[in-house]
């Protein structure tokens, strides 16, 4: 079983197509993918890019994934090196690397230059290995 570490550009995108994730794969997250996806769906839904009914079906979608979500001391400690590694100002990016150095295997986003960034700390893999 591959485990793949997704963060909220990932999740909102198996949303908006309903892909269904095969049985050979898991997911994986930090706790706070539920508070930046809901973030994000709702500044969608505020810019009108996206309508309220369809910002709570993408949600649903999401919830009803399986989908482990971790968040304890060790992988908090682990995204403190890491931000403070890469010199960025926050720790958000750095939880989701050191998920996938501590528990996956490989790490999929669609933002290219996070992709980038992190390709020498951690495999990046594209989002059709989900499919």
């Amino acid at each position: 079983m591959t485990k793949y570490v997704i963060g909220p550009d990932v999740a909102i995108h198996l949303a908006r197509d309903e892909v269904a994730i095969g049985a050979d794969h898991q997911l994986l997250a930090p706790t706070l993918i539920r508070s930046q996806l809901l973030a994000q769906l709702f500044d969608a839904v505020r810019r009108g890019q996206l309508t309220k009914k369809d910002a709570e079906r993408h949600l649903d979608y999401v919830r009803g994934l399986r989908m482990r979500l971790l968040g304890d001391r060790v992988l908090q400690a682990v995204a403190w090196k890491v931000a403070e590694q890469m010199g960025w100002s926050d720790t958000y990016n750095a939880e989701y690397v050191a998920l996938t150095q501590l528990w996956g295997d490989a790490f999929i986003t669609l933002d290219v230059e996070l992709a980038g960034a992190v390709q020498s700390r951690v495999r990046v893999a594209p989002f059709e290995e989900l499919l």
